[in-house]
């Protein structure tokens, strides 16, 4: 530029500076941390929803003796039986705990609607149960095959997975990894 360019002219130059400047303050820095704390809020958010419903799995396994693969059936469990209810409001006598196993979720309480769906995509989680069959033969003394008798076992096992990736509960495989998660 020479000294014969208008004042209007350099102004300009330095606004569209500066605007490109924020501009790439903005793509470059703010933006990643917003999306970084988004990530973090989805991933946590999720886990306990995923430990809230295994909670739970629990509590319908004392209850009714196997697991379900309901979602619908699980959070009606939570809502509406008094056993759910009873050990939610209890108190051990000793350590003067609460005996509620739900822990409250990132804004602060316990919403059993909100275990339906993940955080980030709003899908639903997948909860599964295994079916099995028990093949038991039946031989009288002579060793002779009298009949074989077969027992489908349902529900001894469950599988809980995040669709978005933050985690799994369980297996359907392996009684070791009952009630495990896959992020503890």
């Amino acid at each position: 530029m020479t000294k014969s360019d208008p004042w209007y002219t350099h102004a300009i130059l330095y606004t569209v500076i500066v605007i490109l400047a924020a501009l790439l303050i903005k793509v470059a820095i703010i933006d990643p941390k917003e999306e970084v704390a988004q990530e973090k809020y989805n991933k946590a958010e999720s886990r306990l929803r995923m430990k809230n419903l295994k909670e739970a799995q629990v509590l319908w396994e004392k209850k009714f003796g196997s697991f379900t693969g309901s979602l619908d059936s699980l959070v009606n469990f939570i809502k509406n039986d008094p056993m759910v209810q009873k050990v939610r409001t209890g108190y051990d006598s000793l350590s003067r705990r609460s005996t509620d196993p739900f822990v409250k979720l990132t804004h602060g309480e316990f919403t059993p609607d909100s275990l339906f769906r993940t955080p980030e995509s709003w899908q639903f989680y997948v909860l599964q149960i295994d079916t099995s069959e028990q093949v038991d033969t039946v031989v009288n003394r002579q060793g002779k095959v009298l009949r074989v008798e077969k027992h489908t076992v349902i529900g001894k096992r469950y599988f809980i997975e995040d669709p978005d990736g933050y985690g799994t509960v369980g297996s359907l495989n392996d009684d070791a990894l009952k009630n495990t998660s896959s992020w503890e």
